[in-house]
């Protein structure tokens, strides 16, 4: 009942309260007051106290209970000697998303920002490019030789466009998986289809395994159908076996989901026998095991190999789902995914896509379609432009913030950063004041044990790279 009364729970639903107008106490209750009225903060709801609210907002306990007050006065929160601060029984709340802010879960924020768009603040919730230049050409081509025969199609394909299933075929062979069409399901990008396995796999109550940390949206989507957590670390060589099998023998889990490539939000690149170990331990104890690959189209800047998916080393009686899309390689507003999974799993998980929404466009299949056999050309050209912000960016950081710490991440699209013993929701309060939107490590990590980390973009222009390390190291002053 009283989840808010966690003040690092009540801050993350915040999210920039600061940037409003108006005296500072004024902006916290005008927050505060928008979840009450939206239902976000139910009646009876227990508020955190003035002292750990102020201290998780990095403000001064006066601004807290000017903020209560001014609750007060309105009607919407009720103190009571021995009980805390409460949200009122007389609040009539408007209908659910009536205030346009994205309910629930501890990937709000991040969810809000793609709402709201990144207005003046510098948003870290965030790791996107514009569209690879590929995708003009595919456009052209598209209307000028397929047009004609796509539109004179029915355009229903609820498990996708043969074509395109065909080329993710194309694409799991070229990874040493051997694939045919029926084991294929395309999806609107990564997060429907891990969506989709949570509507097939899980129930109140079920347990799933994820790694340590991971990616806020993606845990969310647990959450929501109402599982219970279980995280296992991950080293320099990925998800560790030994914990991975505790996890499973203790906890009979309904699913695992670990990123073996280029994991979010490390950077780490799963070992090819790390790989065949975690297929090995998945079939042992007949757990379904979602890996979610959608980075693998980045070749990486230290130059190691990617191995195959987990699936290439699943014993036959293995449930393995590979997961991936064109959104970080290609382009986010191309949302096309899939999911590759034994046939009979994908015949229930068909059943789940075409009640959510029939199928996928066909433009956008047809597009994927003809960029899907250049993942690798595409991918290449990013790398470049990538691994020069990357040294620009850690260029900088070490020149301005000598003491964050991080590991140089093999892959993907961000650093992921050590705070030296300083909780990453206090420094996010701070930093929002500097116009940065941080996401501290606490929203990747269940059991709280990455709260000092934060994960840096490095999707930015240099110049805007430069402009938010000035921000950060102005933060981290003031902080001091």
């Amino acid at each position: 009942m009283d989840r808010f009364c966690d003040a690092g729970v009540l801050v993350e639903f915040l999210g920039d309260w600061t940037t409003a107008h108006g005296p500072l106490y004024r902006r916290l209750a005008g927050a505060l007051a928008g979840g009450i009225t939206a239902g976000d903060l139910p009646a009876g709801e227990r508020l955190p106290s003035e002292r750990d609210l102020a201290k998780m907002l990095t403000v001064s306990r006066a601004t807290v209970v000017a903020a209560y007050d001014e609750l007060r006065g309105g009607g919407l929160v009720d103190s009571v000697r021995g009980s805390g601060t409460r949200v009122s029984a007389a609040v009539r709340p408007r209908r659910s998303g009536a205030d346009g802010r994205v309910p629930g879960g501890r990937a709000t924020s991040i969810y809000q920002r793609l709402v709201d768009g990144p207005g003046k603040i510098i948003s870290l919730a965030l790791a996107v490019e514009p569209a690879a230049p590929e995708l003009r050409d595919a456009v052209w081509a598209l209307a000028r030789e397929d047009l004609p025969e796509l539109t004179a199609d029915a355009g229903c394909h609820p498990t996708g466009l043969p074509a395109l299933r065909q080329a993710v075929c194309d694409h799991f062979d070229g990874q040493l998986v051997p694939t045919v069409p029926d084991q294929v399901l395309i999806t609107n990008g990564v997060q429907q289809a891990v969506g989709l396995a949570a509507q097939m796999y899980l129930k109140p109550g079920s347990t799933v395994v994820v790694e340590s940390p991971s990616w806020p949206g993606c845990l969310d989507v647990f959450r929501a159908a109402g599982a219970k957590l279980v995280s296992v670390p991950v080293d320099e060589d990925g998800v560790r076996p030994d914990a991975l099998a505790k996890a499973f023998a203790e906890h009979n889990p309904a699913l695992a989901y670990v990123m073996p490539t280029y994991h979010n939000p490390t950077g780490v690149l799963m070992s090819a026998s790390r790989r065949q170990r975690v297929a090995q331990i998945a079939a042992k104890y007949r757990v379904p095991l979602l890996e979610d690959n959608a980075y693998t189209g980045f070749t990486g800047y230290s130059g190691a190999e990617t191995p195959p998916p987990i699936g290439a080393y699943a014993p036959r009686d293995a449930e393995i789902l590979s997961v991936g899309s064109l959104a970080k390689t290609v382009w986010a507003g191309l949302r096309i995914g899939w999911v590759r999974a034994p046939e009979p799993v994908i015949d229930r998980l068909a059943r789940y896509k075409v009640r959510a929404d029939l199928g996928n466009a066909v433009l956008d299949q047809a597009l994927a379609a003809r960029l899907l056999p250049k993942i690798t050309d595409i991918a290449a050209g990013r790398r470049e432009t990538l691994a020069r912000r990357l040294g620009h960016l850690a260029g900088l950081l070490a020149m301005h913030l000598p003491n964050w710490r991080w590991r140089t991440p093999e892959g993907g699209s961000a650093l992921w950063v050590e705070l030296p013993e300083v909780d990453a929701q206090i420094f996010a309060q701070v930093a929002l004041r500097h116009g940065v939107e941080v996401v501290p490590g606490s929203a990747t990590d269940p059991n709280g044990h990455h709260d000092n980390h934060i994960r840096i973009p490095f999707t930015l222009s240099e110049a805007d790279i430069a402009e938010l390390v000035n921000r950060l190291a102005m933060a981290w002053a003031e902080l001091g």
